[in-house]
This record gives C-alpha cells, structure tokens and sequence, in this order.
C-alpha cells in the first residue's frame, strides 16, 4: 500500500515537472494555451489512475456484520440506560423515604428494590427499613410509593 502510494505521488510530481519545463518551452500565444490545456489533461490522467486499478468487484460490505454490531451497542446502552434510571430511581425513592420518616419523627435506614414494569420503566417494589414499624410510614410507603404492606420489611432496632 505505502509503494502504491509512494510510485503515485512520485509520478505525479514527475508529470508536473515536465509539463511545467514544457510550458515554459512552448511560445507566448495560443499554442501555450493549447500546451497548457494538454499538460492539464495529462496531469489530471496521472492523477486519476489509481482509481482504474480499482476491482471494485473485489469491494465488498458486510452490512449484516454492521448492522449485528449496531443492534448490540445499541443492546449495551439501552442496558446502561436502564441501569442508571433504576439507581436514580432507588436514590431519590430512599431519599424521599427518609425525609418522611424524619417528618414523622422516625431514624432509620432504608433500602429499596425496584421492578421494571411493562412499559420498561422501573418502579419502586420493595422497601427494607431498619427502624420500628410505623403504620403513617407504612400508609405513606403504600399510597405514595406503590409499595404494598407485604413488600414492606420493617427491622425494629
């Protein structure tokens, strides 16, 4: 690849030179316009043969290749994406459960599971809270959250 690359550039500043050495022999007037005019053609031929050597036949694409690589980055990322929405989703679920049970008086620690939900979305499903069983808490964990009493854990301490 590099001599390929190397024997064209070589032959283009070969042709260059002597069509510049050519024009400048030729005489003022229409026959160095006419010289001129060749010089290019011919340094436009010497340019562009690289490309008749071209088997295009020989080119092909895998686009099924492309197109499994595409759908598994794509796999990868929605996966990440889901990720960080269930771990944004626990943070700020323990976080509003927290400042509930300060309002209410209440220390404690809690951990929350989420299940994702058919329309692929995670949710809040479970909550394990290591403080005395509150029933205001557990009312709350259940009207505002969507967490049923059975997927509630209270752990008194």
């Amino acid at each position: 690849m590099m001599i390929t690359l190397k024997n064209w550039l070589t032959a283009i500043l070969a042709a260059t030179l002597l069509l510049t050495v050519a024009e400048k022999l030729v005489p003022e007037g229409s026959l160095r316009k006419i010289a001129s005019m060749t010089g290019g053609l011919i340094l436009l031929i010497v340019l562009v043969q690289p490309l008749t050597k071209l088997q295009l036949g020989r080119l092909q694409i895998d686009y099924d290749s492309y197109s499994a690589s595409i759908e598994e980055r794509q796999a990868e990322l929605q996966a990440e994406n889901e990720a960080e929405l269930t771990e944004l989703i626990v943070e700020r679920t323990e976080a509003y459960i927290l400042d509930k049970a300060a309002a209410l008086g209440i220390s404690c620690q809690v951990e929350v599971t989420t299940k994702t939900g058919e329309d692929g979305i995670p949710r809040p499903d479970s909550a394990v809270l290591s403080c005395g069983e509150s029933a205001e808490l557990a009312a709350y964990l259940e009207n505002e959250l969507g967490i049923p009493k059975e997927r509630q854990v209270f752990h008194g301490t």
